[in-house]
This record gives structure tokens, sequence and C-alpha cells, in this order.
């Protein structure tokens, strides 16, 4: 049977040192840096959540405190991406910055009675003890003139570690988290420079003189603030519908078919007037769109929001084709020009934080490569967002105690609503909620033959 979910001091019990501040191992520079225009829309205006679970596999050489190595390797890391350790001021018109003071990122060192193995599936989303791991302290909250990075870690019983991570989402996405994480981790392992060196030029993606929005933006409009939920997690394999067309099983990802069944899912759900049009956004990442000019080494935040309309009746009533078809029209509208279209509507409505009214809101981070962070241990058991937020679900990378490969989806819904999801996703999927004792009460699978 799979592991209880830890979700009390109690069962996991802890002891915390007194935070400190890491700097760099090396003197850097003291200016000011400006973020892009897309690094400082509201939308990005918090902390991202990470959880990272290494076995205990002593690096080569003998055994090493993992607290240890990973603070030297931070200090080193830091001489290069000396923006991390900074902190974030707001200039004219709201314009932020990062002021480069040298003030220190906070470091937390842990110790937890308990072993990887004795926490079993509990390390995947959602994490029940992820405020026992993950550390912010008082004073640490929002974004401005605050740490832009804090870190604990957590030594094991068994010799292995957790590296719990909350970085600004201003500063970096997950992409420029995972090329500083690697960066930190080749130095620990012995290198003498990280494998790619970092790139500011934030400037690059800013808004045009004058901004001029070339394409529509639903995304940024009639903004409300949703009620915040319950967490649930869905472990799923490759998966399609026994009712979706044949030419769309063949040329159709397991994400364009996963988003399209969550999306119908979660509309239908929530019960909404046939009449009112529901959205579904996808997070893009730009990166390697032609025309930007991001260059390699860049960590600033490159994706934008692609959103689709439908009324909420005709993509309750229609095959599930429908929705994939409007899945794959999201990721097809990020040009050049409609990223640079969504980075001047920021500018021009004062960068505000995307629409929450009847929208789904989805990010893929099952290709990022956190896997890569090996920090002398091997790679992690588990690493990767901590969790769902309020108003986005991630896609995120999932191996089974049988070694099964799959994705699990944290999503947060109210329970009512949440019970009609899941009744709503077994009736269209292979097999409805798991039995399979990998996987906990709360997990669905969901199976195809993509």
């Amino acid at each position: 049977m799979a592991s209880p979910l830890l979700s009390s001091p109690a069962l996991l019990s802890m002891i915390r040192h007194k935070p400190e501040l890491i700097s760099p191992s090396q003197a850097t520079p003291h200016e000011l840096k400006p973020l892009s225009d897309l690094d400082d829309q509201e939308g990005l205006h918090f902390r991202f959540p990470f959880l990272f679970f290494y076995p205990n596999s002593p690096p080569i050489g003998g055994r090493e405190d993992p607290v240890r190595v990973v603070k030297e390797a931070l200090g080193k890391a830091l001489v290069y991406y000396y923006p991390q350790y900074q902190r974030i001021r707001e200039g004219p018109n709201g314009k932020l910055v990062v002021d480069c003071t040298a003030e220190g990122i906070l470091f937390v060192e842990a110790d937890a009675d308990i072993s990887l193995e004795e926490l079993g599936d509990s390390v995947r989303p959602p994490c029940g003890f992820v405020d026992e791991v993950l550390c912010d302290v008082a004073g640490s909250g929002g974004i401005i003139g605050c740490p832009l990075l804090l870190v604990q870690v957590t030594r094991l019983k068994c010799g292995g570690f957790i590296l719990g991570i909350r970085v600004s989402h201003a500063i970096s996405d997950t992409f420029g988290l995972r090329q500083f994480l690697k960066a930190a981790a080749e130095l620990a392992r012995g290198a003498h420079a990280p494998p790619r060196l970092p790139v500011w030029q934030r400037e690059i993606l800013c808004a045009r003189d004058p901004p001029r929005a070339t394409c529509r933006h639903p995304e940024f409009e009639d903004v409300i603030d949703d009620a915040r939920s319950a967490p649930m997690t869905l472990d799923t394999k490759n998966m399609v519908h026994r009712s979706l067309p044949h030419h769309l099983v063949s040329k159709s990802s397991t994400y364009e078919v996963l988003t399209a069944c969550l999306w119908k899912c979660h509309t239908i759900a929530l019960e909404i007037d046939p009449d009112d049009v529901v959205r579904l956004t996808c997070v893009i990442n730009a990166r390697g769109q032609r025309g930007l000019g991001v260059p390699p080494g860049y960590y600033g935040n490159t994706s934008v929001y692609a959103t689709v309309l439908s009324k909420a009746g005709h993509l309750c009533s229609s095959p599930l084709g429908y929705a994939v078809e409007l899945v794959k029209k999201a990721k097809e509208m990020v040009s050049e020009e409609y990223v640079r279209s969504s980075i001047d509507v920021l500018v021009l409505k004062g960068r505000p934080k995307y629409t929450t009214v009847w929208n789904f809101l989805v990010a893929d981070a099952t290709k990022v490569g956190f896997e890569e962070a090996d920090f002398g241990w091997g790679k992690p058991a588990y690493g990767s967002v901590a969790g769902a937020l309020p108003l986005i679900s991630f896609y995120v990378k999932n191996r089974t105690r049988k070694g099964e490969e799959g994705i699990v989806v944290p999503i947060m819904l109210p329970e009512r609503v949440m019970r009609r999801f899941l009744e709503e996703l077994a009736k269209m999927t292979d097999e409805g909620t798991a039995g399979d004792d990998d996987y906990g009460e709360d997990s669905t699978m969901i199976r195809s033959c993509l």
C-alpha cells in the first residue's frame, strides 16, 4: 500500500537551525539591474516553491555533509548569478529593478528524524509537509526588499537530504532556476566554472517603443480573485480518450490530450452557465522562438500566456476532439509577434495579473530537466514544483515504484467541485479511480495507447 501522506509536524520531527544569509565566495558588482517587462508583471510577484529529494548515495571520496556541500556550491554559483542574492526595489511607474548591494540569500539548515524510504509516495505533490521543508521566515513575504532565494537543506536519517527552495518568480522561471541549480551542482562536483555562463540582458524582453498590441490577449481581461481550495494530485500515464478521432490520436501530443481532458472535466465540474465563456490559458515557453534573440544562458522569464475561449455549454457537450483542437490553437498562437504583443500589452495595461474568471491555467514542467541537479548524491528521487498553486496547475514528471514513467498533475478545487471533477474524469478515461496501490486514494490513472 502507498505510504500515508505526512501532513503534521508530529509525523515529521524537525529540528531547524537559525537562518543565515549566504553571499558569493568572491566580490561581485554593486549596480542596478532592471528586470524585463515580462519579469515584473503582477502575476509573477510571488515565491515559487520547489522540492528535491535526494537518496543516500554519498559522493565519490566518502560521506559528505549535504548542508556543507550545498551551501558552498551556492556560494560559488552566486559569483556568476550575483543578481540572485540581491534585493528587488520598485522604481518609477512601478518598474522593478534588482539593487545589487550584496545582502545575501536566506539559508536554513535542518534535520529530520525520518528516511526517504519512510516518506514513500508523500514526496510527490501534494506534499503534506511543505511548511516543514521550505523555509519562509517572518518578514520574508513578498518580493520587494526581501531575499530572492530562500533555501533549506534538511538532512534525513538515511543519509539523504531534502533541498527546499522558494525563488522569486520575478527573477527567474523554472528553466532559469534549473540552470542556476545545475551550475551549483556542477561546482559542487568539482567543476571550475558553470557549464553555461549566465546571461542577464533583460532588455531583450521589454516592450517596444511605442508599445502596440497587435494580437488579442483575453488572459488580461476581467480580472477577479479565485478562492483558495484543497489540493489533489492526478497520476497520469500517456493518455487518450476512447472517442478521440483517429486523426487526432496520431497527431496529438500527450500534453494536448491531457490538457483538453482536464479542461473539459474542470468546466463540467464547476457547473458553469452554458452561455458563459470559459478560458484555457497555456503557459508557453518562448525561449526557442525565432526572432526574439534570447541567448543561451538567459535565466529570466520567457513564458507568455496563450488563451483560447469557448462557450461552457459547447465545450461540455462536444467530443473531446473539440477541446484538443483548441489546445493546439493555443500553442500555435505563440509566434515572435505574439510574444512582443504580450509584452506590449503588459506595459499598456500597467503590468496586470492574468484573469482568473472561469480560467483553467496550466504550465508544463515535464521537460525542464530538474533531474540534472546532481550535487554528488545522484539524481533526485523527485525534483520539481512542490505542488499546485491556487490559480495554476503544473504537469511534472513522475516515476512509480514499479519504474513506470508518468505525469503528476497537482490541482486545487473546492471539495465538492473536486468530487464532480473526478467523476467526470472517470467517465472520460479508460479507467476510473485507480486501485493500484502505487497510488493514493486521491489519484486517478489516465491510460492510453499513445
